[in-house]
């Protein structure tokens, strides 16, 4: 659904999946600066939203996907995952309870595949699910808020970053996104996602064997890893660019952005063995690593918290 932020001044449209929304308004590191300091407001109206009611509608989620839902308060936003029986990622979804029902929206044109998969394990249970086409999302560069679609112009606030902007943060931030630097085999482990999004303790649902097996028993195959890559270059390597390590394809690049302060900047995905210290080409690119995900990532090493990166 195309946002009516790209009719004002300066818009330009981003790339597919986000060709809804604009990818800056004409000064993509002043966006970014103003974002970071908590002056600007990122149109994320692609991304589709979903609705949740009904009495039960918690314990339900909570019962289906991978974070502890069941008690969760309402007005707290939190994150959690659809896995399917081999654990891997189907959905990764960011919600809130508003008190009335769960709103929660997923990248763009996965709404449907969700809503439709919920609704066959509705059962006998209270709840109803359906798309929520009626609102849309707004960001600063640390938080998510819903409002209207149909009054989106009027809700603004504060002047509009692009969402180039708060991809260079994100990327920044160690986050990845699904669709993008992800594919169909990966799971939670592989990006970094138990504690954020998956919750090792709260009990059963689907996936939830491979992702105790992979925590007591064994590591994943891959990790996300951040890249600096080489400023000298014009390009950043495109969506889907092998990652080298001594002429041998190890990864793939995920999402690759400019950011204002650390230049051009990435994430990849690399098998497991790559040297945490070796030096890439991620799409011809000569890159660094900073270690996400370690090696050995399972029950006795987790990702300490203090190590992500900040928005300052």
């Amino acid at each position: 659904m195309r946002s009516p932020l790209l009719d004002l001044p300066g818009a330009v449209a981003a790339e597919a999946p986000d060709a809804d929304v604009a990818a800056h308004y004409g000064d993509l590191f002043a966006e970014q600066r103003a974002l970071v300091r908590g002056e600007a407001v990122v149109d994320r109206s692609n991304r589709e939203v979903i609705r949740i009611s009904g009495a039960d509608r918690l314990k339900w989620l909570n019962d289906l996907t991978s974070q502890k839902l069941d008690t969760l308060p309402p007005g707290q936003w939190t994150r959690t995952l659809d896995l399917d029986l081999q654990g891997r990622i189907l959905h990764h979804l960011t919600l809130v309870d508003d008190g009335e029902s769960v709103l929660g929206h997923v990248e763009p044109g996965a709404a449907d595949s969700l809503v439709a998969y919920l609704d066959r394990m509705r059962f006998m249970l209270r709840v109803e699910v359906s798309r929520a086409d009626d609102l849309a999302v707004l960001s600063t560069a640390t938080e998510d808020f819903l409002v209207p679609r149909s009054e989106l112009p009027e809700h603004l606030g504060r002047p509009l970053a692009g969402l180039w902007a708060y991809e260079a943060l994100r990327i920044e931030r160690y986050e990845p996104r699904m669709g993008l630097d992800t594919d169909h085999k990966t799971i939670p482990h592989e990006i970094g996602l138990i504690g954020s999004a998956v919750h090792l303790t709260k009990g059963c649902y689907r996936g939830q064997e491979t992702v105790a097996r992979v925590h007591n028993l064994g590591h994943p195959p891959r990790r996300l890893v951040f890249l600096h890559l080489d400023g000298s270059v014009d390009t950043l390597p495109p969506h889907g660019a092998p990652v080298i390590f001594e002429s041998q394809e190890v990864g793939t690049v995920g999402s690759a952005a400019r950011h204002h302060e650390l230049g051009p900047i990435a994430l990849a995905v690399v098998k497991r063995t790559v040297p945490v210290d070796a030096p890439l080409l991620a799409g011809g690119v000569a890159a660094s690593q900073e270690v996400i995900v370690p090696p050995d990532a399972g029950r006795n090493v987790q990702i300490d918290p203090s190590l992500r990166r900040r928005i300052r």
